[in-house]
């Protein structure tokens, strides 16, 4: 038997490619062994034909190279260039440079960790040199709606998009940058008190009356919060932000949407190298206006004048000699002027921001991590005699993890943790309240303390002014600094997400499960002294000296007392499933979207029976699209809702929507000058109905209290019936001029 060898530059080079001369030699040694077996008759002819077939292929090869580069025309090393649809391919060196044998008709496919991948023909091409994208940001080309996303073309329902960096203002408080921001909401802050200072905003004005929910539905990551939840968020977590403000947007969610509803999807991870980001901010604070008060002296002349103008007879509320003392200055603890504001408020005060995320992943996994901190503090000013911080002190931290995982090619896993907790320390009344109190109290009447006379030289305790018998009037600066109430709030919040795509049964078909579980905690206390009360018992004017009285000396503390507030634990599960269609045939898109969904909510001491039973709700939800060559439009929504709230003749309602839109711009016959002017004409209409099912306290409305004993017989509550009205229809013609720098929308009902 014949034996063979082989020699040549047998090296492999920094593409990890076997050299041609191996190639070529193997080529040739394979033919060669076919040969010699068939003249010692070992083989067939046909082993000859392979042989000479696979020499053939193999001369047609050629060796294709080139250079990667980013969109800046760097070099990108790392690039994987694979022939499609084979295992066979090389990397980038340092240069961004590759070599790798090819024949005319494979494909070459070039990937990188964040940016689309390119499939290009070899053909007869020696030398390639591509340039890869960034991977493009879908929420560019797609509006966030009610379960899902939407081409921003064929929106037909009114809803408004925010751009997030809109959202980053010296706030800690997200809410307070809505004003102005969103068309169609109203917003307005009553207070800029830290833990106080959310501001209340409605879409489309109040819709709902009574001592029900007013203010919009409003989810994050498809999960139902409390406002206050969207208050904390941080914006720099915030993916995309859209208000949903007509029925055709806001019925999937049925008895719950007829407020309008708030959409928020957070951040999650992208394919590329670790991105770290880090804001740090520090920011001042002061009332923006104050309200002028009448100096010490006006007061008592004015208040002279108003009690002489009920008649001549009636005396004088401050005397001559008051004024004038007062004036002089002689004694400030005899006769007092007081100005409380500014013994009781700080003209500023300083805040401190800092947030921290991490983000990045790969084909397989995606990560998103992120925390923040934020420092709010009041502008109430601190006695050092007492060993406690009565001033504003409002602490903030939050978590988030966002994990999306290839589990295959058709199935994405994605876990969401996020806990926040709020921490504040203030005044046991508030300092909304201290400084309304500071507008209630003569600044003449008694000082906010005295400092001690020869009897009370060695006492242990503030010696507050007031008067009357045992101290019956307001003293702001005893009230502000008597001690101060504490509070802490933990939000904890898991969810997980199964997205699968169904491809393989039909192009277009998709499945979502989705569960959510949500704790709540809430707990206050305080801890304070009761005042001591003292007036003048008698001055001397020879030596300026002034003697104290004691006004409550049974009823002042030295020591701080303890009381506890309110407490409150709740936890709340939330689960939908969705089956979704998209598909495009030919100039024809259709698309569908079934949705179940179930609400569980517990509270822990819920007071009573009724109340301690859990709140449940079931629906059923649903959307249908059509349309035709990107022209003509048409959506269905409904949501079939179930609210435990009403009997079982009335428990489900059925809330359906209809909407149609028309993009004139589109037409063959908008082109030339039009085009270029008016790049965009839509023209939409929508119609339907929404509900809400949270308009009273009561649990059942269908169930009678009663309340027997307590002398007062038996006393029932009413029941009532509530039926849903349907919302106003609306109409929009949408106008985009000069390539879109300038968008008018026109909205009439």
């Amino acid at each position: 038997m014949n034996k063979y060898s082989i020699e040549g530059n047998e090296t492999v080079n920094n593409t990890k490619q076997v050299s041609k001369n191996m190639g070529v030699t193997l080529v040739m040694l394979f033919s060669a062994i076919a040969i010699s077996h068939a003249v010692n008759g070992y083989s067939s002819g046909k082993w000859i034909e392979e042989a000479r077939e696979a020499e053939n292929i193999y001369q047609q090869q050629r060796r294709v190279r080139g250079i990667v580069t980013d969109k800046e025309g760097e070099a990108l090393p790392g690039v994987t260039v694979v022939v499609d649809g084979t295992t066979r391919g090389v990397i980038t060196d340092i240069d961004g440079a590759y070599s790798i044998d090819v024949n005319p008709s494979d494909k070459l496919v070039f990937s990188f960790v964040g940016m689309e991948n390119q499939t290009i023909e070899v053909r007869t091409s020696t030398t390639i040199n591509v340039t890869m994208q960034d991977k493009i940001d879908e929420l560019e080309e797609v509006t966030i709606v009610a379960f899902g996303k939407q081409k921003k073309e064929s929106v037909i329902s009114s809803i408004s998009t925010v751009n997030t960096a809109d959202l980053k203002i010296p706030s800690s408080n997200l809410s307070t940058a809505f004003a102005g921001k969103i068309a169609g909401m109203i917003s307005y802050q009553t207070s800029g008190e830290p833990g106080q200072d959310d501001a209340n905003y409605f879409v489309r004005g109040i819709t709902t009356f009574g001592t029900g929910k007013v203010d919009p539905l409003i989810l994050i990551d498809n999960m139902e919060v409390i406002s206050s939840d969207l208050n904390r968020l941080n914006p720099d977590d915030i993916q995309s932000f859209s208000v949903l403000k007509d029925a055709t947007a806001t019925a999937l969610y049925g008895a719950r949407g007829a407020n309008g509803v708030i959409l928020v999807t957070t951040k999650e991870g992208r394919e590329g190298k670790v991105k770290v980001s880090v804001r740090v901010e520090n920011s001042f604070s002061q009332p923006t206006t104050e309200i002028e008060m009448a100096d010490p002296i006006t007061y008592m002349r004015m208040s002279n004048e108003a009690s002489q103008s009920r008649g001549s007879l009636n005396p004088l509320v401050y005397s001559n000699e008051k004024i004038d003392n007062t004036i002089k200055n002689t004694n400030p603890y005899v006769y007092p002027s007081v100005d409380w504001r500014s013994l009781t408020i700080k003209d500023y005060t300083m805040n401190q921001r800092f947030n921290l995320n991490i983000s990045g992943g790969g084909n397989i996994s995606r990560y998103y991590i992120a925390g923040s901190f934020t420092q709010d503090n009041g502008i109430l000013k601190v006695d050092k005699r007492n060993n406690f911080n009565n001033n504003i002190n409002l602490k903030k931290y939050s978590i988030r993890s966002n994990i999306n995982i290839n589990l295959t090619k058709t199935t994405e896993a994605i876990v969401r943790v996020h806990g926040a907790f709020d921490d504040y320390i203030g005044p046991i009344s508030g300092g909304s309240t201290v400084y309304n109190q500071n507008l209630k109290v003569s600044p003449v009447r008694f000082p906010a303390y005295y400092e001690p006379d020869e009897t009370y030289a060695l006492s242990q305790h503030i010696l507050f002014g007031n008067a009357g018998e045992g101290g019956e009037y307001l003293n702001p600066y005893a009230e502000m600094i008597k001690g101060y109430k504490e509070t802490r709030n933990t939000v904890m919040m898991a969810q997980g997400e199964l997205k699968q795509d169904l491809s393989m049964i039909t192009q277009g078909l998709a499945a979502r499960i989705l569960a959510n579980a949500t704790s709540y905690s809430y707990f206050d206390l305080q801890r304070s002294y009761n005042p001591y009360y003292y007036n003048i018992a008698s001055y001397d004017r020879a030596t300026n000296k002034y003697s104290l009285v004691e006004l409550n000396p049974l009823s002042g503390t030295e020591y701080l007392g303890y009381s506890e507030g309110e407490k409150s634990v709740s936890r709340q599960f939330y689960s939908e499933m969705s089956l979704s269609y998209d598909r495009i045939f030919d100039r024809h898109g259709v698309s569908g979207m079934l949705i179940f969904l179930m609400r569980e909510q517990l509270t822990g001491n819920a007071g009573n029976l009724s109340n301690s039973l859990p709140h449940r709700n079931l629906g059923l939800s649903g959307r249908f699209t059509y349309n035709y060559d990107s022209r003509y439009f048409s959506e269905f929504n409904f949501g079939y809702n179930g609210s435990e709230k009403f009997d079982k003749n009335h428990r489900w309602g059925f809330f359906p929507s209809l909407g149609l839109g028309w993009i004139i711009s589109n037409e063959n016959f908008w082109d030339g000058d039009i085009l270029d002017n008016i790049s965009l004409l839509k023209l939409r209409g929508t119609y339907g109905l929404v509900g809400n099912d949270a308009i009273g306290a009561e649990r059942f409305f269908y169930l009678s209290r009663v309340n027997i004993g307590g002398g007062k017989g038996i006393v029932w509550d009413m029941t009532l019936v509530v039926k849903v009205e349907p919302e106003s229809q609306f109409h929009t013609i949408q106008i985009q001029l000069l390539d879109g720098r300038f968008l008018i929308k026109l909205i009439w009902q």
